[in-house]
């Protein structure tokens, strides 16, 4: 089943995918383009993986990592499917990263990779944007790089767990204005989804709503003010989001 988070006449309501449309937790069906997309899960403690796919290690010069590269995203980060988010005006590099969201289903401790699957209530997908120029090293991005306002849309659905038969097995795409320039598989990553859920849940708990980002496949390119990114992951989802500069989030 696909689930959602929208607005929708000044209320926020939960709602499934109804054959193109969306059903509302009260039972009404509305279109699509009627609603405000959220994401659909509220975020707790968010996990992100960098360099977890060799070919994007290899496009920024760094040899693939040995263990993990996890660092920590705030809530504030997060928009929905065709939100907004900005582009700073003193930037010149900023790339989208599209990446496939595992969404912990129930509490989680010293779990092994046999059970991993267990703990996993579903996924969605992420567009975790990175600007280069507040880089101070591919590993340990700070947090201007990857805890902005508005950087990480997510969604539009939350996907059951159970309607993912295979999650190391997913093509994903992004195209920008309507021209593929991304492609790979999850299967690619160095460290997959139970191997991280056993790597975290060895020395913390997590937790029902928490989330580990699982990294992007290479092909990152520039994004400019007016442009549309569309994330894409095979029987997951396609995530609508446009660039903006400065003035829609300045204050009156």
């Amino acid at each position: 089943m696909k689930r959602a988070r929208v607005a929708y006449s000044g209320a926020i309501y939960e709602a499934i995918e109804a054959e193109g449309r969306l059903k509302l937790n009260d039972g009404r069906i509305v279109e699509e383009h009627e609603v405000v997309w959220l994401p659909p899960v509220t975020p707790r403690t968010v996990f992100a993986l960098g360099l977890n796919y060799a070919g994007h290690a290899k496009e920024l010069a760094f040899n693939a990592p040995t263990e993990p590269l996890v660092f920590l995203k705030g809530p504030n980060t997060f928009v929905g499917h065709r939100a907004q988010t900005r582009r700073p005006a003193d930037v010149t590099y900023m790339h989208y990263e599209c990446e496939l969201a595992v969404v912990i289903g129930r509490q989680a401790r010293n779990v092994k990779q046999e059970n991993a699957y267990e703990y996993v209530a579903g996924y969605t997908v992420a567009n975790d944007y990175a600007i280069r120029d507040y880089l101070e090293n591919y590993y340990r991005p700070n947090l201007r790089v990857k805890n902005r306002d508005t950087c990480t849309p997510i969604g539009p659905w939350l996907v059951d767990a159970k309607d993912v038969p295979d999650p190391m097995n997913l093509t994903l795409r992004t195209f920008v204005n309507g021209k593929l320039t991304q492609e790979g598989s999850t299967k690619d990553m160095i460290f997959d989804i139970p191997f991280l859920i056993e790597y975290l849940s060895s020395f913390m708990t997590l937790n029902k709503g928490d989330i580990i980002l699982t990294g992007t496949p290479e092909g990152a390119v520039d994004t400019a003010v007016g442009d549309e990114v569309v994330t894409e992951i095979e029987g997951i989802g396609r995530l609508v989001n446009t660039i903006a500069g400065d003035e829609p989030f300045l204050k009156a």
